[in-house]
This record gives structure tokens, C-alpha cells and sequence, in this order.
């Protein structure tokens, strides 16, 4: 897939922007240990949507566009992410991304959601689903979930992965990672203007908190956390060449979820096929109201 990409990203993300700071603006709560920003839209019940590792809660405007017409849509950037405050430690595990998400939930008055994480946010959704405050969430959907490489067996490609990453935000800048690695996000039939706010949300990515996000990523593992109470749903993008569909299968097997695909979508498959997972996200949300399952 190759595209101008420079060329192409004002025109095509004008109106992206705009529907974002009409329709889904950015808000900071302060919170203990510092600023936490998330987007909301939308009432009725709660809908809580954790963004992966180069992304942010602007990914999920569509999405979140069509759910805010029947729910309460939350997402967060995650911290270190847009304006939130980073975590103190320079390399925190789920339990930390998940203390702050419970310190999100309690200000925000939410005390039962469904809990939606894509890419690298499956590992916090994970654990705080199967934290203390687990009945809180009536339902854990996962999209194109990233394991983590913290079990010991994977030792090997966690040092890579981690060398890879590092190594790559010192020697580029964000916005030249955002072109090299935005095309690996989408499927090889993607439109150029989703090409383009998949680049847009990369582009905006802050330092700090993406070296949290890899320590996140290398040390922990989304099936360490203990069995699931609630029912649990995996999707993965037919066309996923980040997390594949055999892995995200591998996984949902694990967790004893559901595990269907996207079509036509590779790994954002939020901002490559939005009406898509909109609809699978308010098919969740009313299976969580009746308790029944999938």
C-alpha cells in the first residue's frame, strides 16, 4: 500500500477534526496523580473504549458517533497519552494503567459499564475486568487484542519488540513513525482517509507515555489475569497483519469468549470499517442489559 500520505492528510481529516470537536471533544478530570482526558458522547448506558499503543481516543470518533445515539460513550487517552497526566513508573504493568481507569470510572459516576479494549488497551480492560472491581463491567469485547509478551516463554521476541520500538522513537520523530507504521494498520483495500486518521492519531502520540505503553506491552500478559466473570466477546480484522486472527482466536479460546471477524479491515479496524464495530458494540451493550449470551 503506498499513498502521498502528506499530500492527502489535511483534506481528508478536515472534517474528521471537525465532528471531533463538535461531536466528541476532548475533557481532563483532575484526578490523584495528576490529569486524566477522555471524550464523551451520548446518554444512556455506559460504553467505556480504550484506544492501542499508537493510537487515542480521537480513533474512536465514528464509532463513537453512532453508539453516543443510544449510550453513554466514554474513551479515554490513555496515561501519558493526549493530555493525561503519564503514571510514576517508568515502566508500569496492567494493574497501574487499570488503578487509573477505576479513578476515571469513580469520577465520572460510572458504576457498570460494558469495557472495550482495542490492541495493547485489551491488556488493561483484561485486568481490570478481572481485578476487585470486576462488577462493574457487564461485558469485556476485545478487539484484535495484543497478548503481551511478559510470559516467560515469549522472553526472546520481548526483547526485540522492546530494542525495536525504543530504538525507533529515538532515531525518528513521531510524525515520521506515524508514516512508517500507519500503513501496517489497515487492510491493503483501505480507503486513503482512513489511511489518513489512522496517521493523524499516531502523529499525536507523546514520548512518555508510548515508552510506558512498550514496557506495558513487553512485561505483561493478558492471560496472567485471572479467570473472567462476565462474559467476553473477541473480533479481530479479517486482514489483521498485527494481531492475526489465529491469535486473537488462540486467545478468545483461552478467555472462553466468542470470536468473530471483521471483514475488510486489517487492525484499526475502528476507524477502517466504524459502522461495523459500532454495530457490534451496540449488540453488546443489549446483550449486557438483557444478561443474556452470545
Amino acid at each position: 500500500m503506498s499513498y502521498a500520505i502528506d499530500n492527502l492528510v489535511p483534506p481528508l481529516t478536515a472534517d474528521l477534526q471537525a465532528q471531533l470537536a463538535l461531536n466528541f471533544p476532548v475533557r481532563t478530570l483532575e484526578i490523584a496523580g495528576g490529569r486524566q482526558a477522555f471524550r464523551e458522547c451520548g446518554a444512556g448506558p455506559a460504553i467505556v473504549l480504550l484506544h492501542g499503543i499508537g493510537s487515542g481516543s480521537a480513533s474512536w470518533l465514528e464509532v463513537a458517533q453512532q453508539l453516543g445515539q443510544s449510550a453513554r460513550v466514554i474513551a479515554w487517552d490513555a496515561p501519558g497519552y493526549g493530555d493525561s497526566t503519564p503514571l510514576r513508573s517508568l515502566a508500569p504493568d496492567a494493574s497501574d494503567y487499570a488503578e487509573r481507569l477505576l479513578q476515571l470510572l469513580d469520577a465520572l459516576g460510572i458504576q457498570r459499564c460494558v469495557l472495550v479494549g482495542h490492541s495493547l488497551g485489551a491488556i488493561t480492560a483484561t485486568a481490570f475486568a478481572s481485578g476487585v472491581q470486576q462488577q462493574r463491567i457487564s461485558r469485556l469485547v476485545l478487539i484484535s487484542p495484543a497478548q503481551g509478551y511478559g510470559h516467560p516463554s515469549r522472553a526472546l521476541q520481548r526483547q526485540e519488540v522492546r530494542n525495536k520500538r525504543l530504538r525507533a522513537l529515538e532515531q525518528l520523530s513521531i510524525k515520521q513513525m506515524a508514516e512508517q507504521r500507519s500503513p501496517y494498520m489497515l487492510s491493503p483495500a483501505a480507503s486513503p482517509k482512513a489511511l489518513a486518521w489512522v496517521r493523524w492519531n499516531m502523529a499525536r502520540l507523546n514520548p512518555d507515555g508510548y515508552r510506558q505503553a512498550i514496557e506495558l506491552l513487553c512485561s505483561d500478559d493478558l492471560l496472567r489475569h485471572p479467570p473472567l466473570s462476565m462474559p467476553c466477546e473477541v473480533h479481530c480484522g479479517e486482514a489483521d497483519g498485527i494481531t492475526a486472527p489465529e491469535s486473537c482466536l488462540t486467545l478468545a479460546k483461552a478467555l472462553g469468549a466468542t470470536f468473530n471477524l471483521i471483514a475488510d479491515a486489517g487492525h484499526a479496524s475502528p476507524i477502517e470499517q466504524p459502522y461495523v464495530v459500532a454495530g457490534r458494540l451496540a449488540f453488546a451493550i443489549k446483550e449486557s442489559l438483557t444478561g443474556a449470551s452470545l
